[in-house]
């Protein structure tokens, strides 16, 4: 593919809820553009875009693809992302580097909760936006009934610059409203075009009201500064599994959307000038995303800003003051590349085998070591604990979890310390499932997925005075220690304090550091459950040596007996940790959700209008209760509902929980211990 001039380029993510057609849009722009000899099929896995082994097995994309094609002298950069909430990071990274979206929205199903979701996401960042309305040749579909839908959740702002030839299996393409020639029928869409048009600019207002006709060239200057403006959204119709509307839609990707050249300059991550985007430029590029292949190792994809990134060269990680050797820049469509000398300012390409370089990061010159800001992944909400099922993927297992990681930032691993489990932390139940199969066959280790157990810890609700006394005869040398200690409990959150008030050297100062020592073993195992102990204190008072016998680790031993002793006497409980949740979620679920938590043994702290048909919920809810929540408020809110939470505080578990608790721990140790 030859260098384009940044004028020439158009960066264009494509958007939309799972299953309305975003990768056989992407196929039929492809085809029409001759970038492929053959158009591929969703459901059969041969897309450019799903290549992943991942998607050809779901029939569904993972992961976002880069797909350049060139039409009518201009490159289009096109970034299919997955529709599926779950990969919403993958969302992420394609509008970090775009310019303007396309939005793809069923005929059949109209707009559904994904369409509302990346919408807002897009409007957030600014994008002028295009929605194809895909799949017109199926039934129960009208242009009517989806353009109440669009208009009902997005705006009258939403136009149709099209209407459609023929309905249902009948339809075979669809009219420019902006021609001169259209149907009858069509004369109210084209009326509300021309004044959505005309409302761009006071002129054509006037002229407008004053019922003169507007020219050609006040139309298409008048959509395209609405269309930048965000004043308007065109609407288009097509069928991309016949390829119908691809070339219209280019060539409105082509005369409505923003080049790399005409998007405000760069933001700088210090606040320092701006960017333009000119080649000559001091060099910044923004690695968006990365790919952990197999074959040649760790792809970076990366969108160049300011200046020329060029083969071959020396750069320098900005992010992290560390240099970098570029080997062969490549541009991407799908899993094909192409080497090319350079990548230009606007334009994407990847580079492999970067050393320091992470998803967010900056390469530039040391010279000129400017810093782009990175990038926002959404909080992980489900977690699973994850096990190697065998000693061979023991070995690979730490390597391939933090490999995984880089890959998808939304994904988070991390080491339980009560539990000491690997946890790992994502969106959802397919996210998690999706990376563990990736894991094994790129990097060849078998990993198996369970609920985790919840960190419970134990402490006291009383006080108590116990004695310990270790006395061993071996012949020679004996062990003898010998201590009282006052076990009582602290402040919830307070922790473990260790205190000593022996009088008269009853246990001489040199042993009293392993008497807290021996305490401090004690605590990582509980007597109820065997769960670490907490919020609890531990005085010595009192004891007595023997001058030949008494050791360090005499001491030892006596004291985390009389710790374990003095736990059973001071009426042990269970703490469990209660996480303060965050919910948001539409004003007709509340109800629902507001019982079930109240059924997980929640307390609602309050409720805020979040305006636009949502309310935030904020409540403490036990961890145990929440394991699964993310995928049961999906199915509360029909997808709409988000949340996040985090650890608050601990408190008792109730009595009529205590047992099965217990009970379900001694399993667990039963299990692992043979």
């Amino acid at each position: 593919m030859a260098v384009i001039d940044s004028k020439r380029l158009r960066n264009v993510v494509l958007l939309s809820h799972s299953g309305a057609g975003k990768t056989m849009v992407s196929e039929a722009m492809l085809f029409a553009s001759k970038a492929i000899s053959r158009a591929g099929k969703t459901d059969d896995g041969s897309t450019t875009s799903d290549y992943d082994p991942e998607e050809t097995k779901r029939l569904t994309s993972v992961q976002t693809s880069v797909l350049p094609c060139t039409w009518k002298d201009h490159k289009l950069n096109v970034l299919d992302t997955p529709g599926y909430a779950d990969y919403r990071g993958e969302v992420v990274s394609g509008l970090r580097v775009a310019d303007a979206a396309v939005i793809v929205v069923s005929a059949a199903a109209g707009v559904e909760v994904g369409t509302e979701q990346v919408w807002k996401l897009a409007a957030e960042r600014g994008l002028p936006r295009i929605i194809f309305v895909n799949k017109m040749d199926r039934e129960n579909t009208s242009f009517q009934q989806v353009m109440a839908s669009i208009q009902d959740r997005f705006g009258r702002s939403c136009v149709a610059v099209q209407f459609p030839e023929g309905t249902q299996a009948s339809f075979k393409g669809a009219v420019d409203l902006l021609g001169q020639t259209y149907p009858d029928e069509a004369e109210a869409a084209r009326e509300q075009l021309t004044e959505a048009i005309a409302e761009t600019d006071d002129a054509l207002v006037g002229k407008y009201l004053e019922g003169q006709a507007l020219t050609q060239e006040e139309l298409h200057k008048g959509l395209k500064k609405g269309t930048a403006n965000g004043t308007i959204t065109p609407v288009v119709f097509g069928s991309a599994l016949h390829g119908v509307g691809a070339e219209a839609l280019m060539d409105l990707i082509v005369e409505l959307f923003p080049s790399p050249a005409d998007v405000p300059a760069a933001e700088r991550a210090d606040g320092g000038t701006k960017l333009e985007c000119k080649s000559s430029g001091p060099l910044a590029a923004l690695v968006f995303k990365t790919s952990a292949d197999p074959f040649v190792g760790k792809l970076s994809y990366f969108r160049v800003y300011s200046g020329t990134l060029t083969s071959d060269s020396h750069l320098w990680n900005a992010s992290r003051n560390e240099a970098e050797r570029i080997g062969q820049a490549f541009f991407i469509r799908g899993k094909s590349q192409e080497s090319v000398p350079a990548v230009i300012a606007g334009d994407i390409g990847a580079v492999a085998k970067l050393q320091t370089v992470q998803t967010g990061d900056t390469l530039a010159m040391k010279d000129t070591p400017v810093v782009l800001p990175g990038l926002t992944f959404p909080q992980p909400v489900f977690e699973m604990a994850v096990a190697p099922k065998t000693k061979a993927d023991l070995d690979k297992m730490t390597s391939a979890l933090a490999r995984i990681a880089e890959e998808d930032p939304s994904l988070r691993v991390d080491r339980n310390p009560d539990t000491l489990e690997i946890v790992m932390h994502g969106l959802g139940d397919t996210h998690l499932a999706v990376a563990v199969e990736k894991m094994k066959r790129k990097f060849g280790v078998d990993l198996d997925l369970r609920t985790p157990r919840v960190p419970y810890k134990e402490t006291v609700r009383g006080s108590a005075r116990v004695e310990y006394k270790h006395k061993k005869q071996t012949g020679g040398h004996g062990q003898y220690g010998h201590v009282w200690l006052e076990i009582e409990p602290l402040e919830r959150g307070a922790g473990f304090e260790f205190v000593q008030k022996v009088v008269g050297g009853s246990v001489p100062k040199e042993y009293i550091p392993s008497v807290e020592k021996g305490v401090t073993k004690a605590l990582g195992d509980g007597v109820v459950a065997g769960y670490p102990v907490v919020d609890v204190r531990a005085t010595l008072v009192d004891g007595s040596f023997h001058p030949v016998d008494s050791s360090g680790v005499s001491f030892e031993i006596a004291a985390s007996h009389a710790f374990s002793k003095g736990i059973r006497d001071a009426s042990p409980t269970l703490l469990e940790p209660i996480l303060l949740a965050s919910i948001v979620a539409p004003d007709s679920s509340t109800g629902d959700i507001m019982g079930g938590l109240n059924g997980k043994r929640g307390r609602i702290l309050g409720m805020t209008q979040e305006g636009e048909g949502y309310t935030r919920i904020e409540a403490e809810v036990p961890h145990a209760e929440m394991l699964r929540y993310a995928t049961e408020l999906r199915s509360l809110t029909g997808g709409r509902g988000s949340f996040t939470a985090k650890f608050h505080h601990m408190e008792p578990v109730p009595e009529h929980l205590m047992t099965k608790i217990v009970e379900e721990r001694q399993q667990q140790a039963a299990a692992a211990a043979g």
